[in-house]
């Protein structure tokens, strides 16, 4: 191994120091991408979620909109639970920062199939008041592309989940009127993972030296081959990132009976703030480690902890708040309802990520994110006394942008277009089932570059399918 210069060592450590906090921020990233699970009821899943605060007859309103509790009658138990299947394909390019290809696939498909559980329970305690338990997962991700494929480095593996505990009550305040509140205690973890490029991070600096009038071009050339020759393209290791913590919020809602056959709701649900707090681990080629093993290069980082060791960060994150509004129309025969939601993700600007390590400095990135809405209508026919059938439609906008969207959630506009149908097999006894395909707007992704100076360019194709079914017992 040819040995690098005394001149060359500041940049290569300073190199290797920005490398690891670029490591950590760019899979955190991932935990703003638009990840919203409304998967919580299989009979609102059959119509779209048309209608999912007001309809009622069903525990689901625990978490959707607590006054809407009073519609349920007696004691009711409630478990459902979601098959998500999701589809995403990258096509495109990636060079790193010097403009070269970026060796390796498009990454296969990496979307996943998962279940999405929810618990409730609900109970009348007297003419007017209802309290009721809710197990849900509103938040969630999972992406895994292979280790090798072009994009690596912006991102791997992403594993992201918020499981909530949602304790609510309603009151009527009159025959006609209700309000409802929820307290929400909510646990989020991560699991991240991505590649680093060790060649990219010391060209890349020795280039931005030389710009800046520290080097002179003869020397930066010379310095940028004595690194090649010992770092070469393709010297990769990779990054793990785990955290995890537990935070509270609350929720508020209003039910209006507008006539006998019409209901009309209000339900707000707050953001809740998180500090992520977990470890880091690394793993680096041989080359890589003999240059931080260079007596030279440890005298230049000093007696503290050296980069791509493990080590402890936290990062504050943000889950939204949403604000729904939801109508319901209930006759004889058949019941329509329309929902519209409106999910402020403009609450997350940028992301600071703070590291235990002093040789990994605070790094922050800008995202700013815009709200989103989700838009639908459905509804149900009563084919008879025991069997109905559903259908429903709906928009989801996304958050995202082009330049900024991260190939760990490859989010678009989706497209909804949702079947249902439910049996009521005694008068106690309900079981429901619902389908809904999900077609989504090419996924751009117009660039996003990674601490390193990689570059990604292309589009994801994706597509999902959800396949939900609950019972429910009333007693």
């Amino acid at each position: 191994m040819q040995k690098l210069n005394l001149s060359s060592r500041p940049l290569v450590a300073a190199a290797l120091s920005l490398a690891i906090a670029g490591a950590l921020v760019a899979p955190q990233a991932a935990n703003a991408s638009a990840f919203q699970l409304k998967e919580n009821s299989a009979k609102a899943l059959g119509r779209a979620f048309a209608g999912s605060a007001a309809a009622g007859d069903d525990a689901s309103a625990i978490v959707n909109n607590p006054a809407a509790m009073t519609l349920l009658k007696g004691n009711v138990f409630q478990a459902d639970v979601t098959g998500i299947n999701f589809s995403t394909k990258f096509h495109g390019t990636a060079t790193d920062a010097q403009g070269r290809p970026i060796s390796g696939g498009n990454g296969g498909d990496a979307g996943t199939t998962i279940p999405v559980p929810a618990l409730y329970f609900a109970t009348q305690v007297a003419d007017r008041w209802h309290f009721g338990l809710g197990l849900t997962a509103p938040f969630g991700f999972k992406t895994e592309y292979d280790s090798d494929w072009k994009g690596r480095y912006n991102g791997v593996k992403s594993d992201f989940k918020s499981f909530d505990a949602t304790l609510s009550a309603s009151f009527d305040v009159t025959d006609d009127f209700a309000v409802g509140v929820s307290a929400i205690a909510q646990k989020t973890s991560a699991e991240l993972t991505s590649a680093i490029n060790y060649n990219s991070v010391g060209l890349g600096l020795i280039q931005r030296a030389a710009a800046a009038g520290a080097l002179t071009p003869a020397a930066a050339r010379a310095l940028a081959v004595q690194y090649a020759s010992v770092v070469p393209p393709g010297s990769d290791g990779y990054a793990k990132i785990k955290g995890d913590d537990w935070a509270y919020g609350w929720q508020v809602g209003g039910l209006w009976k507008l006539t006998p056959n019409d209901r009309l709701a209000l339900s707000y649900r707050s953001k809740i703030k998180h500090n992520l707090e977990g470890t880091g681990n690394f793993t680096m080629p041989s080359n890589v480690t003999a240059v931080l093993s260079n007596p030279a290069i440890g005298r230049l980082l000093g007696t503290g902890q050296r980069p791509f060791t493990h080590t402890e960060g936290r990062a504050g994150f943000t889950t939204p708040a949403i604000a729904t509004a939801s109508f319901w129309h209930q006759d004889e025969k058949f019941g329509l309802g329309f929902d519209l939601s409106w999910t402020k993700w403009d609450a997350f600007q940028d992301l600071t990520v703070n590291y235990s390590n002093p040789n990994q400095p605070a790094t922050t990135e800008d995202y700013s994110w815009r709200n989103s809405w989700f838009a639908s209508v459905g509804g149900e026919y009563y084919v008879s006394d025991k069997f109905t059938v559903r259908g429903g439609v709906a928009v989801d906008s996304t958050p995202t942008y082009d330049d900024t969207r991260s190939p760990r959630v490859p989010d678009s506009t989706r497209k909804w277009l949702a079947f249902g149908v439910g049996y009521k097999a005694t008068e106690k006894f309900e079981i429901n089932a619902g389908y809904a395909h999900i077609f989504v707007n090419k996924a751009h992704i117009g660039g996003v570059t990674t601490a390193t100076g990689d570059r990604l360019v292309g589009e994801n194709d994706d597509k999902g399918n959800l396949l939900s079914v609950s019972a429910k017992y009333a007693f």
